[in-house]
């Protein structure tokens, strides 16, 4: 089947198809229209394959709690009746997919046609497990996957603007805390840079080329928070670095960093990364006084660069006091990639709250 994107067939679905029913049959229901919360669509990364599960013609509603349980089963039963068997070609309905539908969870829906009734209330606690973030603390423990969720995607009409201010609050992170994981990620260069050039020097190439791989990876997220861009998921990491303003000079670098044959050209060509996201800091006028420097790794044969001091520097601009005195540990994306883990906003909160304990603040600072 030819490719369309999902974004722009769903809101053509909701003006052609959806909105005109509505208007005939509920004409007084105020809601948000939308599509978010899951889909290769929501980035725009969806292609012919991405056909194959939850993906065709689809709309959320979004009402209010008293509007939800008054009319929210009706407006999904009297859809089925309206809706069409096609929609440009593309069959209506999720019946046939292999994944599980969200509207599951929280919200009404049917299976074979693509109208789900929501409340704000309940998409927060399907994506984010309760309401949004007040507080840092909140915020650290969110998986960037889950911001997307909510922030990614489109709004394609908004009686009372609800649905289009969450977005807004939660489309970046608050200064202290993009400062802190800012400090996080230079920390996690730090603790492994030295490690491509041991690991190679007694002849562990394979052991060299993983921890290269890893330090890439921090260096491309370190990117994505200069840039001011949530991270998603491994599918489509590389694919969101590459539309990042700063990919044209370091995706070059990386692609040396993990062609290279030997440790020293992999070594070499991670200093110029690190340096080249140090300087990015710098011309984009973010928060820190540091200069970035690169050069041996004490007395040994391995290029480094100031990652301590450019982490303390920013970490000096953290207004707010908890969030200052907290551990330089980061976010549930800097501690944990376990899709058990980030895919779960109960258990992802105990462990943020086990590792960011104040009790053990003092202690980690002076380790």
């Amino acid at each position: 089947m030819a490719l369309v994107q999902g974004i722009e067939l769903s809101r053509r679905f909701y003006a052609e198809v959806v909105r005109p029913w509505l208007g005939a049959e509920f004409p007084q229901l105020r809601h948000a229209a939308a599509l978010i919360g899951y889909g290769s669509e929501l980035l725009g990364f969806d292609d012919v394959m991405s056909q194959d599960h939850n993906w065709g013609p689809r709309v959320q509603l979004y009402v209010a709690e008293d509007d939800f349980r008054a009319v929210a089963q009706d407006v999904v039963a009297g859809f089925l009746a309206a809706a069409p068997t096609a929609f440009l070609g593309f069959p209506i309905g999720l019946a046939n997919r292999p994944h599980p539908v969200p509207h599951r969870d929280g919200a009404i829906g049917d299976d074979r046609h693509g109208l789900e009734v929501w409340t704000l209330e309940r998409a927060l606690a399907q994506w984010l497990g309760g309401p949004a973030p007040v507080d840092a603390k909140a915020w650290l423990c969110l998986a960037e996957q889950r911001l997307i969720a909510l922030t990614a995607g489109a709004v394609f009409h908004d009686d009372d603007g609800r649905l289009t201010e969450l977005r807004a609050r939660l489309a970046w992170f608050p200064r202290d805390v993009w400062l802190y994981k800012l400090a996080c990620q230079w920390r996690r260069i730090a603790e492994e840079q030295a490690f491509v050039g041991r690991a190679g020097l007694v002849g562990d190439d394979l052991g060299s080329r993983v921890i290269a791989a890893r330090l890439a990876r921090d260096v491309m997220r370190m990117a994505f928070l200069i840039e001011r861009r949530y991270a998603p998921y491994p599918k489509w990491f590389g694919s969101a670095f590459a539309r990042l303003p700063c990919a044209a000079e370091l995706a070059p670098i990386l692609d040396r960093v993990l062609a290279a044959e030997t440790w020293k050209p992999r070594d070499a060509a991670l200093a110029e990364a690190y340096l080249a996201v140090g300087r990015l800091h710098q011309s984009r006028g973010l928060p820190g006084e540091f200069e970035p420097r690169v050069g041996p790794f004490f007395e040994r044969p391995f290029t480094v660069i100031n990652a301590e001091e450019i982490w303390a520097a920013i970490r000096a601009e953290i207004e707010d006091k908890v969030l200052r005195a907290l551990p330089i540990i980061g976010s549930l994306d800097q501690v944990s990639d376990s899709t058990p883990v980030t895919e779960a906003p109960e258990r992802a909160r105990a462990a943020m709250a086990a590792l960011l304990d104040d009790g053990e603040a003092g202690a980690l600072e002076e380790a």
